[in-house]
């Protein structure tokens, strides 16, 4: 079998058994081309080049035998190849952390968050850094700047580490273990968070692959902004004068709403819509 009908295979059997998606992928042929080009060892972002060619049979074995494992644990793909890609960087990830997958990755790439910044934004905090993908994008989006990448799960933090010294930042990102805000320095002149946000009937209503990942890392209360609400009230004393907070919140803007009403923010376009990520202001915080 060439490469393209391995794919085309694949993608049929993961559609059949209703695997879900979501981290990395959106779809079966996306999630099968991903699998088979990582285990044959070829760059993810060129099938063309390569579809037509044709594999071993040793090397079908062992795509058959991924796929099935995809099938039969419903762990997400990225914790199989232990590598994610966000904004085209390569990111190692296992159980311990969730799936990169923030919009917040894209505000950094397009300059989104750049008109809130100036010359005097040296210092960044990612809180809730998870495998460390945010931080290690920040330090490469603003190559002056220094970043803390704090997280409460010594876990995630372990891969965060991998994942720092894999990129050569360890000289300009330090790694803290914090519950929030509560462990760590500032005061910050921006401060990312991609926080628990999931409200308790959504993750009651998850899917396999979402359940596969830390819960502490998704689970945000009954509407979503447990942790969010400790996060507002704590973020002025940390953020600088000029500080701003990038949060987001996925699908969870309704209950944002309804828990901060008279806070006023800013909505960022990504490429799913307007209601995923928010700026906010120091000034807007101490003003609420």
């Amino acid at each position: 079998m060439t490469i393209i009908e391995l794919i085309e295979a694949g993608a049929s059997q993961l559609a059949g058994a209703g695997v879900a998606f979501g981290h990395g992928t959106s779809n079966a042929y996306d999630e099968a081309a991903w699998l088979v080009l990582w285990q044959l060892g070829l760059p993810l972002d060129d099938l063309d080049s390569v579809k037509n060619k044709p594999v071993a049979l040793e090397d079908q074995a062992k795509i058959a035998t991924l796929f099935i494992a995809r099938i039969e644990t419903r762990k997400p793909a990225a914790y199989l190849t232990h590598e994610a890609w966000l904004m085209g960087v390569p990111f190692y990830v296992d159980e311990r952390s969730i799936v990169p997958r923030s919009f917040i990755a894209e505000l950094l790439a397009d300059g989104s968050i750049d008109p809130w910044l100036s010359e005097s934004t040296q210092y960044v905090l990612d809180l809730c850094t998870g495998n460390g993908s945010l931080a290690v994008l920040a330090a490469m989006t603003y190559p002056d700047v220094r970043v803390d990448a704090a997280d409460i799960s010594d876990d995630a933090l372990a891969v965060a580490r991998i994942n720092v010294a894999k990129h050569g930042l360890e000289s300009r990102i330090t790694l803290l273990q914090s519950d929030g805000l509560a462990s760590v320095n500032g005061p910050y002149d921006l401060i990312l968070c991609n926080p628990p946000y999931v409200n308790a009937q959504s993750m009651a209503d998850l899917p396999a692959e979402f359940r596969a990942e830390p819960e502490l890392a998704l689970a945000g209360g009954s509407d979503g902004m447990d942790f969010i609400r400790q996060l507002l009230h704590a973020a002025p004393a940390h953020l600088s004068t000029e500080g701003v907070l990038v949060l987001e919140i996925g699908n969870e803007r309704a209950h944002f709403e309804a828990a901060f009403e008279a806070l006023e923010v800013v909505w960022l376009t990504t490429s799913a819509g307007e209601d995923q990520v928010l700026l906010v202001t120091r000034e807007a915080l101490t003003h609420t």
